[in-house]
This record gives C-alpha cells, structure tokens and sequence, in this order.
C-alpha cells in the first residue's frame, strides 16, 4: 500500500467516524425532544431540550438525563 491509499484510507474512515457521531447526535435529540413530550412536559421545554442537545450534544444529554426525573 503506497503513502496516498493509506492517506485515503485514513480519510474515509475519519469521514464515516464525523458522519456517524453527527447521526448519533441527531438521533438523541430527537428522544430526548420526545422523551420529554412523554413525560407531559410542554413544546417549549422540549424545543429547548432539543436544541440544548443539538448545540451541546454529550453535555445537553448528560444534563437532560439528570433532570428528566424531577
């Protein structure tokens, strides 16, 4: 295997690792949005939620998971 095929290997695998933490990122949003319309709480809490966990993804969730309960 010569320098650039270990070079693309390198970046294909770097590009499917961001792709599937920004899936994995969207799809804990929207359960922790959903999560929170089950528990009866209103669109604004779980529009806020939702963003919160887009824009801070392991804090948000971290934070979300510790105050779902109350």
């Amino acid at each position: 295997m010569d320098v650039f095929g270990g070079l693309a290997f390198i970046f294909i695998f770097f590009l499917l690792l961001v792709a599937a933490l920004f899936i994995l990122n969207i799809v804990t949003s929207v359960w922790a949005y959903r999560d929170s319309l089950r528990k009866g709480k209103s669109k604004e809490y779980a529009i806020i939620v939702l963003v919160a966990t887009l824009i801070f993804p392991i804090l948000g969730l971290i934070v979300y998971l510790v105050i779902r309960n109350d």
